[in-house]
């Protein structure tokens, strides 16, 4: 248990607590906290433990972290259909990496808690307007106008309640038997016909198809196999709204220890990421898996001091690093922070974020991502791993299975002109289905690489 810690210790005036929203009414703040404590927990103490030892097989270079799901959950896009899509290109990507390494994929969803959004200013101006920046749809709404932007803390009830019916979902997607390797061919989308690897996803599916059709033969009872009919899930967010991450916290009843319960795992951002970051000292007591986002403003020493802050007890599986850096740039920013890492023997995830870093203004106007730039930054993290002798562990991506045009380019060749077609993001320019899947072939060819040479070295 983390020393003088408490769940409200962030809030003591030797923290800096940045891109926190302001309510006008202190009073309607602490009445919805305390109604948020009082409700049940989203997930549960022994669920983050089990995805702590997930992770901790993936620091060992045994597993693979494929971690993915919309910029900014909202409240007006909630939909069954969007939830189940976004489990199933998840569950394509896994399937792709699993057949292609051997490997076991570990599955987290930036789902069910995705709300809060940081913003640099507090407010923001049009015209001579002048209203609180959006900071997500748990704090107040898109639409300019005093209503819509008036930080409201009963929208942090209203995101409990959508994160309860997501994950009530994802678990009966997880366990029902949606996820049983009986339905592989069931899982690509109508409108992925036009990918290329859509038809290579399929030739995968056949093959597992007959893989299962000759254990059955051999006896094996697929239909109650729990390993193959279900299928392990979890879900994370960036614990960004410290106000509703408290009110979430709870005390395990059989360790004592104190887990965040509005998701198995939390992260960190680049913008919240230092040594007296009130998100830093939150997090430091909560016994959840934590992500630590890495961005070309980290500095080996820093990153050191974080660790040791965050995870004393070197315990594998409790730290995912999650890189950052932009196409061009990993090359040179992430050895360093590997060497060090690895110098002080801290036993750490390493995955990589390649859509932060890779945004641009299109000339149409729009905000997107270029497929290449977010290849050419996989690309590269991938090549510094090979070349410390360490393990590229993960991917950590901004998808949704909507049949979207928001980043450019890919096998289906999203133009600038074309991004227009369906630009429905939220926030944040994402990929959508076919190019996920068609980054998933094009990572697992990567690991297949960092693979085949670490068994050459061993040999």
């Amino acid at each position: 248990m983390a020393q003088n810690w408490t769940p409200e210790s962030w809030k003591q005036d030797r923290f800096v607590a940045k891109h926190l929203p302001e309510y006008e009414d202190a009073a309607a703040l602490a009445e919805a906290e305390r109604t948020l404590a009082g409700f049940p927990p989203l997930v549960f103490a022994g669920e983050a433990r089990a995805l702590k030892g997930d992770l901790a097989q993936v620091s060992a270079g045994q597993a693979f972290l494929v971690q993915g799901g919309d910029c900014a959950e909202s409240f007006a896009e909630f939909s069954p259909n969007n939830i189940r899509d976004t489990f199933r290109v998840l569950l394509q990507m896994a399937a792709v990496l699993t057949f292609a390494s051997k490997m076991p994929v570990v599955k987290v969803g930036r789902m069910a808690g995705q709300f809060a959004k940081p913003r640099s200013s507090a407010t923001e101006t049009k015209g001579d307007v002048t209203l609180p920046s959006y900071f997500g749809d748990n704090v107040n709404g898109i639409e300019f106008s005093p209503e819509s932007r008036t930080n409201d803390p009963q929208r942090m009830l209203r995101a409990y309640s959508q994160a309860a019916a997501t994950l009530n979902l994802l678990r009966a997607f997880a366990g029902g038997g949606y996820a049983n390797l009986r339905q592989v061919h069931q899982w690509t989308l109508d409108f992925m016909a036009r990918s290329p690897w859509a038809t290579e996803f399929q030739q995968i599916a056949d093959r597992i198809g007959e893989s299962l059709d000759f254990m059955e033969a051999c006896g094996v009872d697929i239909e109650n196999d729990p390993h193959l009919k279900a299928t392990s899930f979890y879900t994370s967010h960036e614990a960004l709204l410290l106000p509703y991450e408290q009110a979430m916290t709870r005390q395990d009843s059989l360790t004592g220890d104190w887990y965040d319960t509005s998701a198995h795992m939390l992260w960190i951002g680049d913008r919240t990421r230092f040594i007296d970051s009130a998100h830093v000292e939150f997090l430091r007591g909560v016994n959840n898996p934590i992500g630590v986002k890495c961005g070309p403003s980290l500095e080996a020493d820093a990153l050191l001091e974080m660790l040791d802050l965050l995870n004393p007890a070197r315990e594998p599986g409790r730290i995912t690093l999650i890189s950052r850096f932009g196409a061009g740039k990993v090359e040179e920013g992430l050895p360093p922070l590997v060497r060090a890492v690895t110098r002080e023997g801290h036993p750490v995830v390493w995955s990589c974020d390649p859509m932060h870093g890779n945004v641009i203004k299109s000339d149409s106007g729009y905000k997107t991502r270029p497929f290449d730039r977010i290849l050419s930054e996989v690309r590269g993290f991938f090549g510094v791993h090979r070349a410390e002798g360490t393990h590229a562990g993960g991917i950590h991506i901004e998808m949704t299975g909507q049949d979207v045009t928001e980043c450019t380019g890919g096998s289906v060749a999203i133009t600038d002109a074309g991004l227009a077609d369906r630009y429905h993001t939220h926030c944040d320019p994402r990929l959508n289905a076919a190019q996920s899947l068609e980054l998933a072939f094009l990572l697992a060819e990567m690991l297949n690489l960092e693979l085949g040479e670490a068994r050459e070295a061993a040999e």
